[in-house]
């Protein structure tokens, strides 16, 4: 050991073995836990918005010689994907979702309400599970969800509508 190295190892007052960095490589890394808004339909036919954690992440590769990463294989099947740009002041008024749909916004800030009167507002990096095709009216008309923009510019959105039955009852169902 040279004496700047032993001065840094004094003026530290620890020292980490190679035995240890050996087995802080060898430790199992935890999972992490991702999040998304499920849009959902209870037996009344009223919808719901639920924060929901996507957790079943393996470490693994997705292509050799690519390193592992995290994955939560969710669903597999047929989909079809879809850019959307809502101009500025969007407005969807109440509906229910075409299909079961993951929403991921790309650009922008915009906002879903549930029958219930739940509101999550997203922006890029959230996501959205819309599975409200079971909803029916209420006596003031609604049905599904109310959504629209945030602020004064467009929006856009990635939607990966999916050859999937709605379900009832099933908040979180991709677990």
């Amino acid at each position: 050991m040279t004496r700047l190295s032993l001065a840094c190892f004094l003026a530290l007052g620890t020292f980490i073995s190679p035995l240890q960095v050996r087995a802080a490589d060898n430790a199992k890394p935890s999972p992490p836990t991702a999040w998304y808004w499920h849009n959902w339909t209870d037996h009344n036919g009223v919808s719901h918005m639920t924060h929901c954690p996507f957790h079943n992440y393996i470490l693994k590769t997705m292509s050799k010689p690519a390193g592992p990463q995290w994955q939560d294989r969710l669903k597999e099947g047929k989909a079809q994907v879809i850019s959307t740009v809502q101009p500025p002041h969007w407005d969807g008024s109440w509906h229910p979702d075409p299909k079961v749909q993951w929403i991921i916004p790309l650009q922008g800030t915009w906002y879903v309400t549930a029958m219930d009167g739940q509101k999550a507002i997203m922006g890029p990096g959230d996501v959205s599970l819309g599975e409200d095709q079971m909803s029916k009216k209420d006596t003031n008309g609604h049905i599904g969800h109310f959504a629209g923009n945030v602020g004064d510019g467009p929006v856009t959105l990635m939607v990966i509508q999916l050859d999937e039955k709605p379900t009832v009852d099933q908040p979180c169902r991709f677990k």
